[in-house]
């Protein structure tokens, strides 16, 4: 049996959850789960900035902060951290935790490539809108697939302490260890399936040990303490769901359940570059206090494409706020928001869209909330996108002076004009796996 912890959810999540990871009892390998796609689009910008930059920069610095305990206790660290630049997320770890051994995984990136793929003929279209690759061409940034987890098994075949990859599959940080320590291979459908599905339970931390539970929240222990999940894994593919027994949080079968819902389309056929995983053949059962037991997972063969994850530029954008109080809050807020689209129709400016909410009244549930008759107080959020930067800050101007222009009572501008800023979008496609060739890199 071997325990693999997930201590990071996405980029922001709680730096403490690793180190007590590593701190508060047994683990084997410690999953940081860094990247999605809007998480790729703003690396990418920072490293159209900084060539040295386009990876989780508080990862090198928790490597360090934890480096005596990797050794003292043998944790192995997978993290996709490096983003869109890996080797430099890699080569910063070194150098603020001398003396540990970092593998990193690297052949993701396939933005030289493009126009190769574009002249071989492949058929390449937006998975979700079927609009072809030229369409957005020219204004592509950058271009990664989801690679799986057999190229970090190898990297941990290397004896690194510390794995870093680019854009690989977040299921992928945790089903790796498995694949290196049980020698599972490709043709393990079941087992890989398994392994998949326990590093979807823990890719999003502690969602799955009581955090953002709906079930009966109110009694969740000590949530300022949470802890997050660890898998207690069999070489059979069978595994337990826990978290250290000193932590907060709860572990059992409805927050299980909950993650298990999390990002799920088809449930037979949860595709992955590994295996297809089909949810529908798990069983839960409660093993303990914090313990839930999951088994009777099948699995089918590897999908013959990978998925890409391209981000491109897409214009500029700008949003801002005001506060209007009671009474008459909400009445207020749609005379503002009136006064605004009025004032840019005059202008003769165009954008692609003009969005508004109103917080404290609908902007959670749209269309679907109820009628509030006068709540105490309405944040009036518009927002604007288009190609023209220059519309796009006048806009900025035109919200601002309802302070002293428009309906009474607006507050919470401190912050001033809002900033505009580029839009960083996102597109993705599938492409033959064989064009993907991934290298593992030991750097010391």
């Amino acid at each position: 049996m071997i325990r693999i912890a997930n201590g990071q959810g996405f980029w922001g999540d709680w730096l403490e959850a690793p180190v007590r990871l590593v701190e508060q009892g047994p683990i084997d390998y410690l999953a940081l789960d860094y990247l999605a796609e809007v998480t790729m689009s703003i690396l990418q910008k920072q490293r159209q900035e900084n060539p040295q930059l386009g990876y989780a920069r508080d990862f090198p610095p928790l490597i360090a902060r934890i480096a005596r305990k990797i050794r003292e206790r043998d944790v192995k660290v997978i993290a996709n951290a490096g983003g869109v630049n890996p080797v430099a997320c890699a080569r910063e770890v070194v150098r603020l935790a001398p003396g540990l051994k970092v593998a990193v995984v690297t052949g993701d990136d396939v933005y030289p490539r493009l126009d190769e793929f574009l002249a071989k003929g492949y058929e390449m279209r937006d998975m979700d809108t079927g609009e072809p690759l030229a369409a957005i061409r020219a204004r592509i940034l950058s271009a990664n697939a989801y690679i799986g987890a057999f190229p970090l098994a190898e990297a941990l075949d290397t004896g690194a302490h510390v794995v870093v990859a680019g854009r690989s599959t977040d299921t992928a940080l945790t089903l790796a260890p498995m694949v290196h320590r049980f020698g599972w291979q490709p043709g393990d459908y079941d087992k890989l399936a398994s392994g998949t599905i326990a590093g979807h339970i823990v890719e999003c931390g502690a969602q799955t040990t009581g955090g953002n539970c709906q079930v009966d929240w109110q009694s969740i222990p000590d949530m300022a303490n949470v802890g997050y999940p660890i898998v207690e894994a069999e070489p059979d593919g069978s595994f337990c769901v826990t978290k250290h027994k000193q932590a907060g949080g709860r572990v059992d079968s409805h927050t299980v359940k909950e993650q298990l819902l999390y990002e799920l389309g088809d449930p037979k056929n949860y595709i992955t570059p590994d295996c297809v995983a089909d949810f529908t053949s798990i069983r839960l059962d409660d093993a303990g206090p914090d313990r839930v037991r999951v088994s009777g997972i099948r699995g089918g063969p590897r999908p013959p494409t990978l998925k890409l994850s391209i981000s491109y530029a897409n214009g500029w954008k700008a949003i801002g706020t005001l506060v209007y109080s009671w009474p008459r809050a909400l009445e207020k807020a749609r005379a503002a928001d009136g006064i605004v689209r009025e004032r840019l129709r005059g202008l003769r400016l165009e954008f692609d869209e003009i969005y508004t909410e109103y917080f404290g009244v609908n902007a959670c549930h749209g269309s679907a909330a109820p009628p509030n008759a006068d709540p105490p107080e309405v944040q009036l959020r518009i927002g604007v996108r288009g190609a023209d930067k220059k519309a796009v800050d006048r806009f900025t101007r035109e919200l601002i002076p309802l302070v002293l222009n428009g309906p009474p009572g607006a507050t919470g501008f401190g912050e001033g004009r809002p900033p505009v800023r580029e839009i960083v979008a996102y597109w993705s496609a599938l492409l033959p796996r064989e064009e993907i060739a991934t290298r593992v890199e030991v750097v010391e």
